[in-house]
């Protein structure tokens, strides 16, 4: 039953490859953990809007980040903002692990549009912080702060608890990413740090699934 259930996963997952100027590689995406995450990317890589784009934020030993920002560091236009699938999608276990896709955003929760990231190590402190059961929640601990009866809805909307919805992982040119991530950056455009001094452009990305 077990590798009738991956299967049946696996031929329902899309598969997005990338194009870039270091090289390609595959995300695979899980519309059955954050649908209306993967169906927002879906239409921007069907509407060809990261076809020209850079990674215009890279760290080592923590993530890259792009499809916002054209070779000029023009901003491109995107849609409205989609849902904020973060909890959902770790309930069903996604978390910021390595080599997993991630929508960026602003402090905003429910700002993301069109800008993903690609964690390159565990970033645990990304993942969104579950909340216990109970209204009010009897006690709730969070990065050394006790919280004691609070209502419920207050900490499912409290903006440090959302963390970032994790939609897709890399499955092949891994890599490519590692690559991608050790390059030397510096200043660009309007970013003061973290821009790569040799632009990766992504040429393409194509539903290939």
């Amino acid at each position: 039953m077990y590798s009738i259930a991956t299967s049946a996963l696996a031929e329902t997952a899309p598969q997005v490859k990338f194009t870039t100027s270091a090289g390609d590689f595959v995300v695979e995406l899980y519309p059955d953990k954050a649908p209306k995450t993967v169906a927002n990317f879906l239409q921007y890589v069907k509407d060809k809007h990261y076809d020209g784009t850079i990674f215009h934020r890279v760290i080592n030993n923590f993530m890259i980040q792009g499809g916002g920002f054209d070779a000029s560091y023009v901003q491109k236009p995107t849609r409205a903002p989609v849902e904020h699938e973060g909890r959902q999608a770790l309930e069903k276990g996604l978390r910021n692990t390595p080599g997993t896709l991630a929508m960026a955003r602003t402090a905003d929760p429910q700002s993301a549009t069109a800008q993903f990231f690609i964690n390159v190590k565990a970033n645990a402190f990304l993942d969104p912080v579950p909340i216990p059961p109970g209204d009010p929640v009897p006690q709730f601990e969070y990065r050394g702060e006790v919280y004691k009866n609070t209502p419920r809805a207050e900490l499912l909307n409290a903006r440090q608890l959302y963390g970032y919805t994790v939609f897709g992982r890399v499955i092949s040119g891994m890599e490519v990413v590692e690559k991608i991530k050790a390059t030397p950056t510096g200043a660009g455009g309007p970013f003061p740090t973290d821009v790569p001094k040799t632009p990766v452009l992504i040429n393409s990305a194509t539903l290939v699934k």
